[in-house]
Formats: C-alpha cells, structure tokens, sequence
C-alpha cells in the first residue's frame, strides 16, 4: 500500500522524536488539541499528529501542540467547537455535524449524491470555508483545515442489498442532514457521535451505522456487524464534513511568524492530506471485513439510481429550510458543484 508523508516526510522523523532540550528552551507557544477519536484512529494518528509534527519542526521548537485524544479534556464530541470558542482547547477536531443547524452553508457538502471525489470535495469546501464562511458561519474561529471522509458505507447486522431492506432499520446517523436522509431512505435514524456506535450496536441500540470503512478498525465495527453495502459510481451515498478549528484570541496572540508557519501549514495543505489519507485508508479497513470472510454488497447502477431518486425530498427539504433562513440553497448547491468540478471532481 502506497505510504503518505506529510510536507516532504518531515512528519515520520519527527513523529518517532522529542524535541531537544535547545527546541524547547526557545518554545513560545503551546497549543492543546482536543478530538474525539482514539489515538489509534486514522485521524489522530496519520493527520493530526504528523501535520503538528511538521508545523513543531517548521517552527523550530517554537511551538509545541499537545495531543488530547478520545475526549481527554472532558465534555463530549458535541461540545468540542465550543471548546475552541470559549478556549478549553486552543485547537479542535469535530465533525460539524455534531453541533446541528450552527452551520447551515456546510451541510451542502452533506447532501446525498453531492460528493463525487472526496479530494476535490474537501478543496471546494476550504475554498468554500475561506472566501464565503469565515466571516460567516466560522467567525468565532480560525479554521486551519476542513474536509470530508471518503464514499460513506452502510453497516448493518442483517444486511443491505435493495433499497427495500432499509425499511424499519435503526442507523446510526452522524449529521443532520444525514439522519434526515436515512428516515426518506425507510431507516429510523438514530443521531449520536462515533464514539458511541460500538456499546449502541452491542446493546440493540441500532442495528447499523453509517461511517468510511477507514475508521471501521478504531471502533473494531466488523467484529460488531457482517454485513456492509457499498455504492457504485462516481457519487457517494453521504460524507461528512470535518474541521480544525483555533480558538481565534489564541491564534492572534501568537507571534506574526508563527502564525505565518501556522497558516502555511493549514488551509489547502492540510485539508487535501487529511483528505487523501483518509480515502487510502478506506481500503485496509475494507480489507478487514474481507479477511474475516464478513458480506459485502455492491449495489449496482440501477439500485443507486432508485436510491437516488428515493433522496431527492431531503434536498428539496434542504434548500427550503435554506431559504427560510435567507440562503440561495439552490444557488449554494450549484457553487459547491463548480468548486467540486474545479478540483478534479
């Protein structure tokens, strides 16, 4: 499997390495950063921590960022963008959807069929983030990345291969937008964090969830279900919407070359690694369900069709609360393609 490094493959060397005493003699700025995921996850693991590796190293020793995994700081996912607003933690990672209706234009990238390629997807959504949003939706913070996962997968006890199966299923949804369209789809939706899937799949909770096949193996998902439905074609059943956000007095009192290592680091850079390894990591979580001999469906271009007429109401619902709210839904979708389409997708 093709190896990603981080800017030039700073980060493994730093990553295996402590800052030297001289480093850390001429530290300015520490940084806490909060996320939900354990440290095993992909996230955390191959993003997060070897993106600071490379900002510490760029820095000099100047700044260090302090990893705080699977909620360390206290609270739960749902309050972790308010961590960064009232500075609990000076860095975040969430998904935006775990704080439903604060960020209305970035459900777009959320709507069902509307992510093609999840790399591009992620560069229209940080473009989107830097030149709409952030003196919008994202004014309290700074943003350094923003992305989306790859093609979202159905996981379920029993089975998924026709649109009919769904009929009755309790999903876990993540977002949303995402539950609205598990309940067009015949699912009842049930709303929670990633980190609650496993004791609610244990308990009868739900009797699946949707999520990427590369976080699968954080929350040990094939040893909890069997069966696992993918969608063929270019568009992808859902995604969601994943940021870094700073608490923006801690961003502007850091020195003014520090911050420009900081931004240099951030932005597209980041978003687009965070986005690609996540997709190369969907295949060895994948590759689990397979060696365990679990059943993975793939629904052809006829069901996904049948699908995607069945999810049409959540968009038209969607645009309708948008403009209620003020917002062109129809306009922002036709944007969100564009930029898609600018980036390759």
């Amino acid at each position: 499997m093709k190896k990603r490094t981080l800017f030039k493959g700073v980060a493994a060397a730093v990553l295996a390495t402590a800052l030297t005493p001289a480093m850390l003699s001429a530290q300015e700025v520490t940084l806490r950063l909060h996320q939900f995921l354990p440290p095993p996850a992909t996230v955390p693991k191959l993003i997060l921590k070897p993106w600071a590796a490379s900002v510490e190293e760029a820095s000099g020793g100047r700044i260090k960022i302090e990893h705080y995994d699977a909620m360390a700081l206290g609270g739960t996912p749902p309050s972790l963008m308010d961590q960064a607003i009232d500075g609990t933690a000076d860095i975040v990672m969430t998904v935006v959807g775990y704080t439903p209706g604060r960020f209305p234009r970035t459900e777009v990238f959320e709507l069902p069929f509307m992510m093609t390629d999840p790399v591009a997807t992620s560069q229209a959504y940080m473009e989107m983030v830097e030149t709409d949003m952030s003196g919008g939706e994202y004014d309290a913070v700074k943003v350094l990345g923003a992305w989306v996962h790859g093609p979202g997968v159905i996981h379920t006890k029993d089975g998924v291969s026709k649109l009919e199966d769904m009929e009755g299923l309790k999903l876990r949804g993540p977002t949303r937008v995402i539950t609205d369209m598990l309940k067009e789809l015949g699912a009842t939706p049930v709303g929670m964090p990633l980190p609650a899937i496993p004791e609610a799949l244990s308990k009868g909770v739900v009797d699946g969830t949707v999520i990427p096949w590369e976080v699968t193996p954080a929350i040990k998902l094939t040893e909890l279900v069997e069966n696992h439905t993918e969608f063929t074609g270019d568009e992808s059943l859902y995604t969601a919407t994943i940021v870094a956000v700073m608490n923006k007095d801690k961003y502007n009192s850091m020195p003014e070359d520090l911050r420009a290592i900081l931004d240099e680091k951030s932005g597209q850079a980041l978003s687009k690694f965070a986005a690609e390894v996540m997709l190369e990591y969907d295949a060895p979580g994948r590759a689990i369900a397979v060696d365990k001999g679990n059943t993975i469906v793939q629904l052809d271009a006829a069901e996904v069709a049948r699908w995607k007429e069945k999810a049409q109401p959540v968009i038209e619902r969607w645009v309708a609360d948008m403009d209620s709210k003020g917002i062109d839904g129809n306009a922002l979708i036709e944007q969100a393609k564009e930029l898609i389409k600018k980036y390759g997708g």
